[in-house]
Formats: C-alpha cells, sequence, structure tokens
C-alpha cells in the first residue's frame, strides 16, 4: 500500500500560507497538513472569517493540495483549553481533514494546568464522539513533557480507542525525550499512526531542524522499522531551522524542495 506523504504548513513558520501553498506545491507534494496553532503558526484557525476560508479551500484545491491534517495543538490536560480543541476539530473536518494532531500540553503556549494520566484520559474520552462523528483520527504528538513515543503510547493505550494513537516526531524524541529511537520506536511501533519526520542537528537541547538528510536522524532505520512492522501511517515533512529561522522564503523552498528529493530517493512518492 502507498504510504503517504505530506508536507507539513509549520514549515513555512512565519509566512503566510499563500506562500506555504506555493512553495510546497512547487516542492511536488499533493498532500498538506495546515497549521492551527495558537500563538504560533496561525495559517488557519477557528476566528478566522467564513469567506477566509473558503478563499483558503479554493487556494488549496487550485494548487492540486490536499489537507489531509491538521495541527491543532492545545493543552488537552486544561478543561478549559478543551472548547478550543473542538473548535479546531470542527475547523479540520470543514477541510476535510483525516487526522488532527496536538500534543498533551501546550506546545507553545505556557501550560496552565497540569493533570494526571487519568483526568487526561479522561479529557481526551470526551472527544471521542466528535472525532466518531467527524471520521477523523487525533495523534499525540511527542512532545514537551511527553517526550518518548514510550510515554505517549501509555496515553494513548489508556484511552483505548482506534481514532487515538501516537503522532512520532523524530526530533522531538531526541531534543525532549533524549531517547534513542531505535529502542523508543520499538516501544511504541503499533501505537504509532502517524509521524512527524523531523530531522536534528547540533546538540541535543539545540534548537536545529534541518531539512531531511542534513541532521543525524537515521530515517532508514525508521524506515525498514515502520515496513518490519507493518505500520503504514502518514509521513508528514517538518523542519523547523535553527532558533534564529530561516534566511528567506527562498530557502524554506530549498528546504522543502531537498526533504522532497530525499524522501524520493529512499523510494516514496510524493
Amino acid at each position: 500500500m502507498k504510504r503517504i506523504i505530506i508536507a507539513n504548513s509549520n514549515c513555512y513558520h512565519g509566512f503566510s500560507l499563500e506562500e506555504a501553498i506555493a512553495g510546497i506545491q512547487k516542492a511536488g507534494f499533493r498532500y498538506i497538513e495546515l497549521t492551527a496553532t495558537k500563538g504560533w503558526t496561525e495559517h488557519v484557525f477557528p476566528s478566522m472569517s467564513f469567506s477566509r476560508l473558503c478563499r483558503v479551500q479554493d487556494e488549496l484545491q487550485k494548487a492540486g493540495l490536499i489537507p489531509i491534517s491538521m495541527s491543532g495543538h492545545c493543552n488537552l490536560m486544561d478543561p478549559q483549553r478543551l472548547p478550543d480543541f473542538v473548535d479546531n476539530i470542527r475547523l479540520a473536518a470543514f477541510f476535510g481533514c483525516e487526522y488532527i494532531v496536538s500534543s498533551v500540553g501546550e506546545a507553545h503556549l505556557k501550560d496552565n494546568t497540569v493533570a494526571s494520566n487519568w483526568e487526561l484520559v479522561e479529557n481526551i474520552r470526551s472527544l471521542l464522539p466528535l472525532l466518531e462523528k467527524h471520521a477523523m483520527k487525533l495523534v499525540l504528538e511527542v512532545h514537551g513533557e511527553h517526550g518518548s513515543g514510550k510515554i505517549v503510547k501509555e496515553v494513548t493505550d489508556a484511552v483505548a480507542s482506534p481514532l487515538v494513537s501516537v503522532n512520532y516526531d523524530t526530533a522531538n524524541a531526541i531534543f525532549y525525550g533524549g531517547v534513542d529511537l531505535a529502542q523508543d520506536l520499538e516501544d511504541c511501533i503499533d501505537s504509532i499512526g502517524y509521524m512527524h519526520v523531523k530531522d536534528k542537528a547540533g546538540e541535543r537541547t539545540e534548537w536545529n531542524f534541518p531539512a531531511l538528510g542534513e541532521g543525524a536522524v537515521d530515517f532508514p532505520m525508521i524506515f525498514e522499522k515502520l515496513d518490519r512492522a507493518g505500520n503504514n501511517c502518514p509521513l508528514s515533512v517538518e523542519i523547523e531551522f535553527t532558533q534564529d529561522g530561516p534566511k528567506d522564503l527562498a530557502a524554506v523552498d530549498e528546504a522543502m524542495q531537498k526533504s522532497a528529493a530525499y524522501l524520493t530517493a529512499h523510494g516514496f512518492s510524493l
């Protein structure tokens, strides 16, 4: 079965969605992960006007890009943030997305609430009827305090729903979790439903996430483990550059094209 390869619009953090669409189309991708992350990248957002969201739909269709997923990070430990996440699920459904991505805590805002795993699991279970209504899957990202696939798997196992699985971020597991990727993948491979393929360069805790193939992440090992496990999860390319950000828009476009070429060289079709 052909694996779905996705370009994450968050690669164009600091640039407009129109610029992201143009660059992703030029790199040859067919699928896009839209970003609706509060306080970070709000390429689409529930507070946008209906006419604006319809124009985004038109722009995506014109570019031949299918919005298959949405990054809609909210602190799922915080009951006060659950209505925001419900809005993100509905926004993702508006675009016809099959997946919605969230970290357990905030991705780029301060966590105002930290909850026990039991409370977290109950919060997530409260979302299941809406996910089921929209035939959508929630994938929980390896991020922050939940910085390994093994830890996130504990949450998804407790939720015990086919609608909730792990979004394995290959660089976050190093940056936040400090894990051995090969072992951590073995610990959660059957629970991975989505993957951010993100490279990691520099020191472990250095914000340095270049184009695929320009860092130290052993992607061939990762691809082999997924294939051996029969795990056909989508792969979403994410590039976050250094703390200073990319030099300019052309640098982002070039990194997208390099990442596309890296994946095609490893046998994937965009």
